[in-house]
């Protein structure tokens, strides 16, 4: 016969507490962003996230100190991860050919991952006026060094020299040029409401008559 403490003290069996489940935080960052993009930031509460998660509301707090910090941290993770490009390697033969496909990854990514977030946070920038600034300057500063990986690569592949625009630490304002032509304007289309399947149908030609452009002029530049 068993007795009654040695049941007290026989573990349970079965789901795990919520809050001991997985992941915590990336599950309440997950909910966060689904609901965040959804309601706005406004209409969002940490109940309905705490709900979605699922988390408990001081399960919540232990990692943000409340829904600013959330949505905060929420904007990172999507700026990070669309910006992370360690380890991509652009298609191609040619300078053109690599800046081209760069340069549609780009702006594919912009189009499908970040539409939601850069609405989020434009319609917020009055609440957050730092987060702003910063979401755009470290998608800016990210991506362009990525561009500038290829630029620093073509100063060799076309035999230039050392002084060129593509060169040390002009590569980095030449890659914020090459993507104010190329992502601006796509960028600005679909967060005014353009498809993003007419828009990509539109791409391929439209960042291959950039990139010529782009290099044209940094011709120009290389003979001064």
């Amino acid at each position: 016969m068993v007795s009654k403490d040695k049941d007290l003290k026989r573990p349970r069996v079965g789901r795990p507490p919520k809050d001991l489940a997985g992941d915590v935080k990336a599950r309440i960052l997950d909910a966060a962003q689904r609901i965040f993009l959804k309601r706005g930031y406004q209409s969002t509460s940490l109940d309905e996230i705490a709900e979605a998660a699922p988390a408990s509301k001081p399960t919540i707090y232990a990692h943000f100190e409340g829904k600013e910090a959330l949505f905060e941290a929420v904007v990172a993770r999507v700026i990070e991860g669309l910006t992370n490009f360690e380890g991509f390697e652009p298609k191609g033969r040619s300078v053109q050919d690599k800046l081209a496909n760069l340069g549609i990854e780009v702006v594919e990514r912009f189009i499908e991952e970040t539409l939601g977030i850069t609405r989020a946070t434009i319609a917020e920038a009055d609440r957050f006026p730092a987060l702003s600034r910063n979401v755009e300057k470290a998608a800016r500063d990210r991506t362009a060094a990525a561009v500038s990986h290829v630029l620093n690569d073509a100063t060799h592949t076309l035999s230039r020299g050392s002084k060129g625009a593509f060169s040390g630490k002009r590569s980095i304002s030449t890659a914020q040029i090459f993507m104010d032509l190329i992502l601006l304007p796509m960028l600005m289309r679909a967060l005014m409401g353009q498809g993003a399947k007419e828009l990509k149908s539109e791409l391929p030609a439209f960042v291959h008559e950039r990139v010529s452009f782009f290099l044209a002029a940094c011709e120009t530049d290389w003979g001064k």
